[in-house]
């Protein structure tokens, strides 16, 4: 009975580690929100990582993190260091602009991957903002071969622990441009 049982869970884990190699591997997540300024103003904020610290919700969970920004416009980094586990180390750099439109961004998080983020601008009902903020990786890239299978599961969870950060950070975003901007 006893070697039944360990089969069926041996059986039960090999199919896990097979499903976790051909499951999906990219995750996308969104968010959105309107904000009633002009969309120049907020692109002025979303733009420059310097402002981006004003209203990101990573920079809220550790006002400890350190952070260096170097360079303007297309190119300009941005690297962080935290000892605070929903921050962690990594560094940004703004890939690409389309004023008053879209901003791009390569995001990388050393050991824990590479992933990209798109600021996405267009006007709303009277003098309003739409900003759709999306963020985009492959959960295996860079991953270890073992690890590839846990990494898969774990890039279903994305949306339940990014997503909520993404709202407070809009929501900053939009309390921060509706009372002027800096």
């Amino acid at each position: 009975m006893l070697g039944k049982i360990l089969g069926g869970i041996g059986l039960v884990l090999f199919v896990l580690i097979i499903l976790g190699f051909v499951l999906p591997d990219k995750v996308h997540l969104e968010r959105e929100i309107v904000i009633d300024a002009p969309q120049d103003e907020v692109y002025a904020l979303v733009s420059d990582l310097g402002e981006m610290e004003k209203w990101s919700p990573w920079a809220k969970i550790d006002p400890d993190m350190t952070s260096t920004i170097a360079g303007e416009g297309v190119g300009q980094t941005m690297s962080w260091q935290s000892d605070h586990p929903n921050v962690g180390d990594g560094a940004q750099m703004i890939t690409a602009l389309d004023p008053p439109s879209q901003v791009k961004v390569d995001l990388d998080f050393g050991d824990k991957g590479l992933a990209k983020a798109a600021l996405d601008l267009s006007p709303a009902a009277g003098d309003g903002t739409k900003v759709v903020w999306s963020f985009d990786t492959n959960m295996r890239d860079g991953v270890p071969f073992y690890m590839k299978p846990m990494s898969t599961y774990f890039g279903f969870m994305m949306d339940g622990m990014l997503g909520p950060q993404y709202e407070e950070g809009l929501s900053s975003l939009k309390e921060l441009a509706e009372a002027g901007g800096g």
